[in-house]
């Protein structure tokens, strides 16, 4: 096996009315815990690095790390670089053996967006990998990312910056938001599924992608808590909602800020419970097998891609 892009992950995702897991990764455990994740529930998936994550890392780390858990495991994997912010960036990221790659010009205006990201698509179509963009602005804060306002995708925009730029998936922004504190305490979520109809009918068979869509599981925010840690008014979005939208045009969903909480809740527990522990072994092991259980639960309750794995080429 060897690392895929997610063209056909998209085409059976659509057809099959669930999307895939896009999980960001910094460091070793992680890899681990997603891919024995996605591998328990027979799914594909995709391991997804922020330009902070490889700065931590490095992006050969990554990638060696990554080529190890293809071998290790067998299942379909996509390489893929999230919230690139500029031509550079895409650049290295294919040169380093990366499958896909966003380009984020959704804070530039509109005609800059368009421009720059056919220039990342010329690029990268000729190096075979595959790209995502992104039109409208998701509020919240998220490694590099940060806006404090929300901008709904226009839905007549989306076709004409589709069209214009060839973009294999396009990232949209319906009500989800980055990082944990998405939203006041006492805010219902609302996600615009008119907005995502609209788009899905005007761009039939074309997949949509969900940033900023993690749960923010209140057991790990609790258990975070109760071990010293201070994660106050964590709000994220209703299952119920990201599982609807999986359902239709969105073929992937990233998660980033559950995995973050569910590791760090586990280890803080390790710490906890068994204050002589010093062995990375023991409390990073922990982590680990915490992010594997939040892989497979999002696998069966909001992605819907379990059993769905099949050898892509």
């Amino acid at each position: 096996m060897a690392l895929v892009t997610t063209k056909k992950m998209f085409e059976k995702a659509y057809k099959g009315h669930y999307s895939i897991g896009a999980f960001n990764i910094n460091n070793m455990e992680i890899i681990q815990g997603v891919v024995n994740g996605a591998k328990a529930k027979n799914s594909a998936v995709i391991l997804q690095c922020s330009a902070s994550a490889m700065k931590y890392a490095g992006p050969k780390y990554l990638k060696a790390m990554v080529d190890a858990a293809v071998e290790d495991t067998g299942i379909d994997i996509a390489l893929h670089l999230d919230h690139g912010p500029d031509f550079e960036a895409v650049k290295l990221c294919i040169e380093t053996g990366f499958t896909s790659v966003m380009f984020d010009g959704s804070h530039l205006d509109y005609e800059d967006n368009v421009s720059q990201t056919k220039q990342v698509v010329e690029y990268s179509h000729s190096h075979g990998v595959v790209v995502e963009a992104e039109l409208g602005v998701l509020a919240g804060i998220e490694d590099e990312v940060s806006a404090s306002d929300h901008i709904y995708t226009d839905p007549e925009q989306a076709v004409d910056f589709v069209n214009r730029t060839g973009v294999d998936s396009l990232a949209i922004a319906i009500g989800t938001s980055h990082g944990a504190f998405k939203f006041p305490p006492n805010f219902k979520p609302k996600l615009r599924f008119d907005i995502l109809e609209k788009i899905q009918e005007n761009l039939p068979n074309f997949p949509i992608v969900l940033h900023g869509a993690s749960a923010v599981d209140p057991k790990a925010v609790e258990t975070c808590n109760k071990y010293g840690g201070n994660i106050a008014d964590a709000k994220g979005i209703p299952i119920d909602m990201l599982r609807k939208a999986s359902s239709m045009a969105v073929c992937k969903i990233n998660m980033d800020t559950d995995l973050r909480l569910s590791m760090t809740a586990a280890i803080r527990k390790t710490f906890g419970d068994s204050p002589k522990v010093f062995d990375p072994r023991k409390y990073l092991g922990a982590g680990r097998d915490a992010i594997q259980k939040v892989v497979e639960d999002k696998i069966d309750n909001v992605l819907g891609s379990s059993n769905s794995l099949e050898e892509l080429i």
